[in-house]
Parts: C-alpha cells; sequence; structure tokens
C-alpha cells in the first residue's frame, strides 16, 4: 500500500486542492496521511469538512505539535500503514492517476529503494520571475530529468514536494534530522538531501520517476527577491550545520569555491546574452548561502 503523507502549516489556501487532486485516482490499495503542524489558520475545519463529505476517501488527520517539518514528516511515517512513504507537499498538484502511476513503477523497479518525479512551478497567481532561469528552478522546486527513468546520481537527489522511499529502507536509514528542515515560517533546508545520504550510504537506490508528476503551486511572495535572500541563507544555515555534524564541512568549504567559480563563469554569460537580472541574482543567491555557510550563528 502507497502511503501518502501531506505535511502542512498554513496552507488552507491549498490543501483540499491538494488531497482532491490525490484522491481521484483508480488506485485502490493507498491512504492519504495529512499531517498539520499546528496551523492557526482553517486549515483544519477545510480537511475536517473534506473528510465529513467524503467518508469512502482513506484519509486520516493528525496533528503534530513539535513544530518543524521534520517533526511533521517523522509523524506521517510513524502513522502510515502502507509500505510506501510519499511525501508530497500541501501545494503540490499532482497531475493525471498519479498513484497509479507510481504503482506501476515500483512494480517495474523493485530495485528502487526511493524514488522522485518532475516537479514543474505553477504560476498560476502571478508572473513567471525575471530571475528564473535553468540554474535556479531548484529554489522554487522544479525537476526535470528528462522523459527516460534513470538513477539519480552524485549530487542529484529528489525534491521534497514529490519523493518518497519504501517502508525496508526508511526503516534502516532512520528518520528526518530534526535539527534541519523547516521549521514554522523559516527557511531552513537540507533534512532531505541528509535522508537521502543515508539510504545511499545503506546501499540503496534512488530513482527517477519521469511519469509522476506534480505541479507545485508558486504564489507572488516566492518570486521576490527577498525570498531569494531568505531561501539561500536557509541553504547556508542548513549546511553548516548538516556538514559540520557529518564532518565534512571543510570539504563543503572547498565546493562552495568552486560554485562560486561556476556562478561568475553563468554571471557574464547572463550578461552577453542579455539577460543580466539571472545572473545577477545567481551571485546574490550564492552571496547569502555563503554568509551563512561561515557565521557562526543563525
Amino acid at each position: 500500500m502507497i502511503s501518502a503523507i501531506i505535511c502542512t502549516y498554513n496552507r488552507e489556501k491549498y490543501i483540499v486542492r491538494a488531497i482532491e487532486r490525490l484522491s481521484d485516482t483508480k488506485c485502490e490499495d493507498y491512504e492519504i496521511v495529512v499531517v498539520d503542524n499546528n496551523s492557526t489558520d482553517g486549515t483544519a475545519g477545510l480537511v475536517a469538512g473534506y473528510m465529513s463529505s467524503h467518508p469512502e476517501l482513506p484519509i486520516r488527520y493528525f496533528v503534530e505539535t513539535k513544530q518543524g517539518l521534520s517533526h511533521a514528516r517523522n509523524r506521517g511515517m510513524k502513522e502510515a500503514q502502507g509500505d510506501v512513504f510519499l511525501f508530497l507537499d500541501d501545494d503540490s498538484l499532482v497531475v493525471g492517476d498519479y498513484l497509479c502511476r507510481l504503482e506501476e513503477y515500483l512494480q517495474a523497479y523493485p530495485q528502487a529503494d526511493a524514488f522522485g518525479g518532475r516537479i514543474e512551478p505553477l504560476f498560476d497567481e502571478c508572473p513567471r520571475p525575471k530571475w528564473l532561469c535553468r540554474w535556479s528552478m531548484g529554489w522554487v522546486s522544479a525537476i526535470d530529468l528528462g522523459d527516460n527513468v534513470r538513477q539519480f546520481e552524485g549530487k542529484s537527489f529528489p525534491i521534497g514536494a514529490n519523493m518518497g522511499m519504501r517502508r525496508a529502507i526508511a526503516e534502516k536509514a532512520g528518520r528526518f534530522d530534526p535539527d534541519l528542515g523547516r521549521k514554522g515560517g523559516n527557511m531552513d533546508a537540507g533534512e532531505e538531501k541528509d535522508m537521502f545520504r543515508r539510504i545511499r550510504a545503506l546501499g540503496g537506490s534512488i530513482w527517477y520517476f519521469p511519469g509522476i508528476e506534480v505541479q507545485h503551486v508558486i504564489p507572488e511572495s516566492r518570486t521576490t527577491l527577498a525570498y531569494v535572500d531568505r531561501f539561500a541563507d536557509g541553504v547556508g544555515l542548513s549546511e553548516r550545520i548538516r556538514t559540520k555534524s557529518e564532518g565534512t564541512y571543510a570539504r563543503r568549504l572547498l565546493s562552495e569555491a568552486v560554485k562560486w567559480g561556476g556562478t561568475m563563469v553563468l554571471f557574464v554569460w547572463y550578461l552577453i546574452t542579455c539577460r543580466p537580472v539571472c545572473g545577477a541574482t545567481l551571485v546574490r543567491f550564492r552571496s547569502h548561502v555563503t554568509r551563512k555557510l561561515l557565521s557562526s550563528g543563525r
């Protein structure tokens, strides 16, 4: 059975829409586990209303009082009854009969211990930001590795808006690290990369399934330069915490120097090709990451 875990925090605008898309499936062996991480808006009432009006659907709702996305995901894994954990954001809208496609992939690729799929940013409330380019797609949780099934390799990993793993490997790898990931309104990250690194260390394989696709709603607040700054700060802080914990901080600093070289090459390229805002925003992002990576506090 597939346990689709949706962790939510103050997303009353999207949560029911996300559940509706997911529950519109021909797959019979699934459940939806909604974990409310202390929402203060109308999320609880909306989910309760949807559940009462659709009693035939296998939806269960829980409140996780420990603040943080890692805590919420861990609660979802604890409550899940399936042998596959699927994680979707509360603003991820699955495309087509997502669960049936995932079930087919998992049967066709039994060697896949973990997986991720295509994520398309959905700008249905605002224009596409001018700074968005191939190298900044990850800032809006977008991913597209093509139309063929393949393994994630090297430093490539699934993104939290559309990812999952089999229960068997999750029980060996452990839970998401509560010291990493978002808490309330902050922009910390790193808990997904940490989990997938542990899965790889156990010999697990992580696969890209192009046919499981979600549209990820991007509100106007995530298209501003202020958002870029906060997102980059979260990346830098999380990388400092993670690599110091792993004992790989010096290697990460070397990697940051290499990333700066690549960033400057891209900056020049975008100047030449008359897209200066893309290059300037890449430099801005890298500056914030480096500052937090080198700092001693939050």
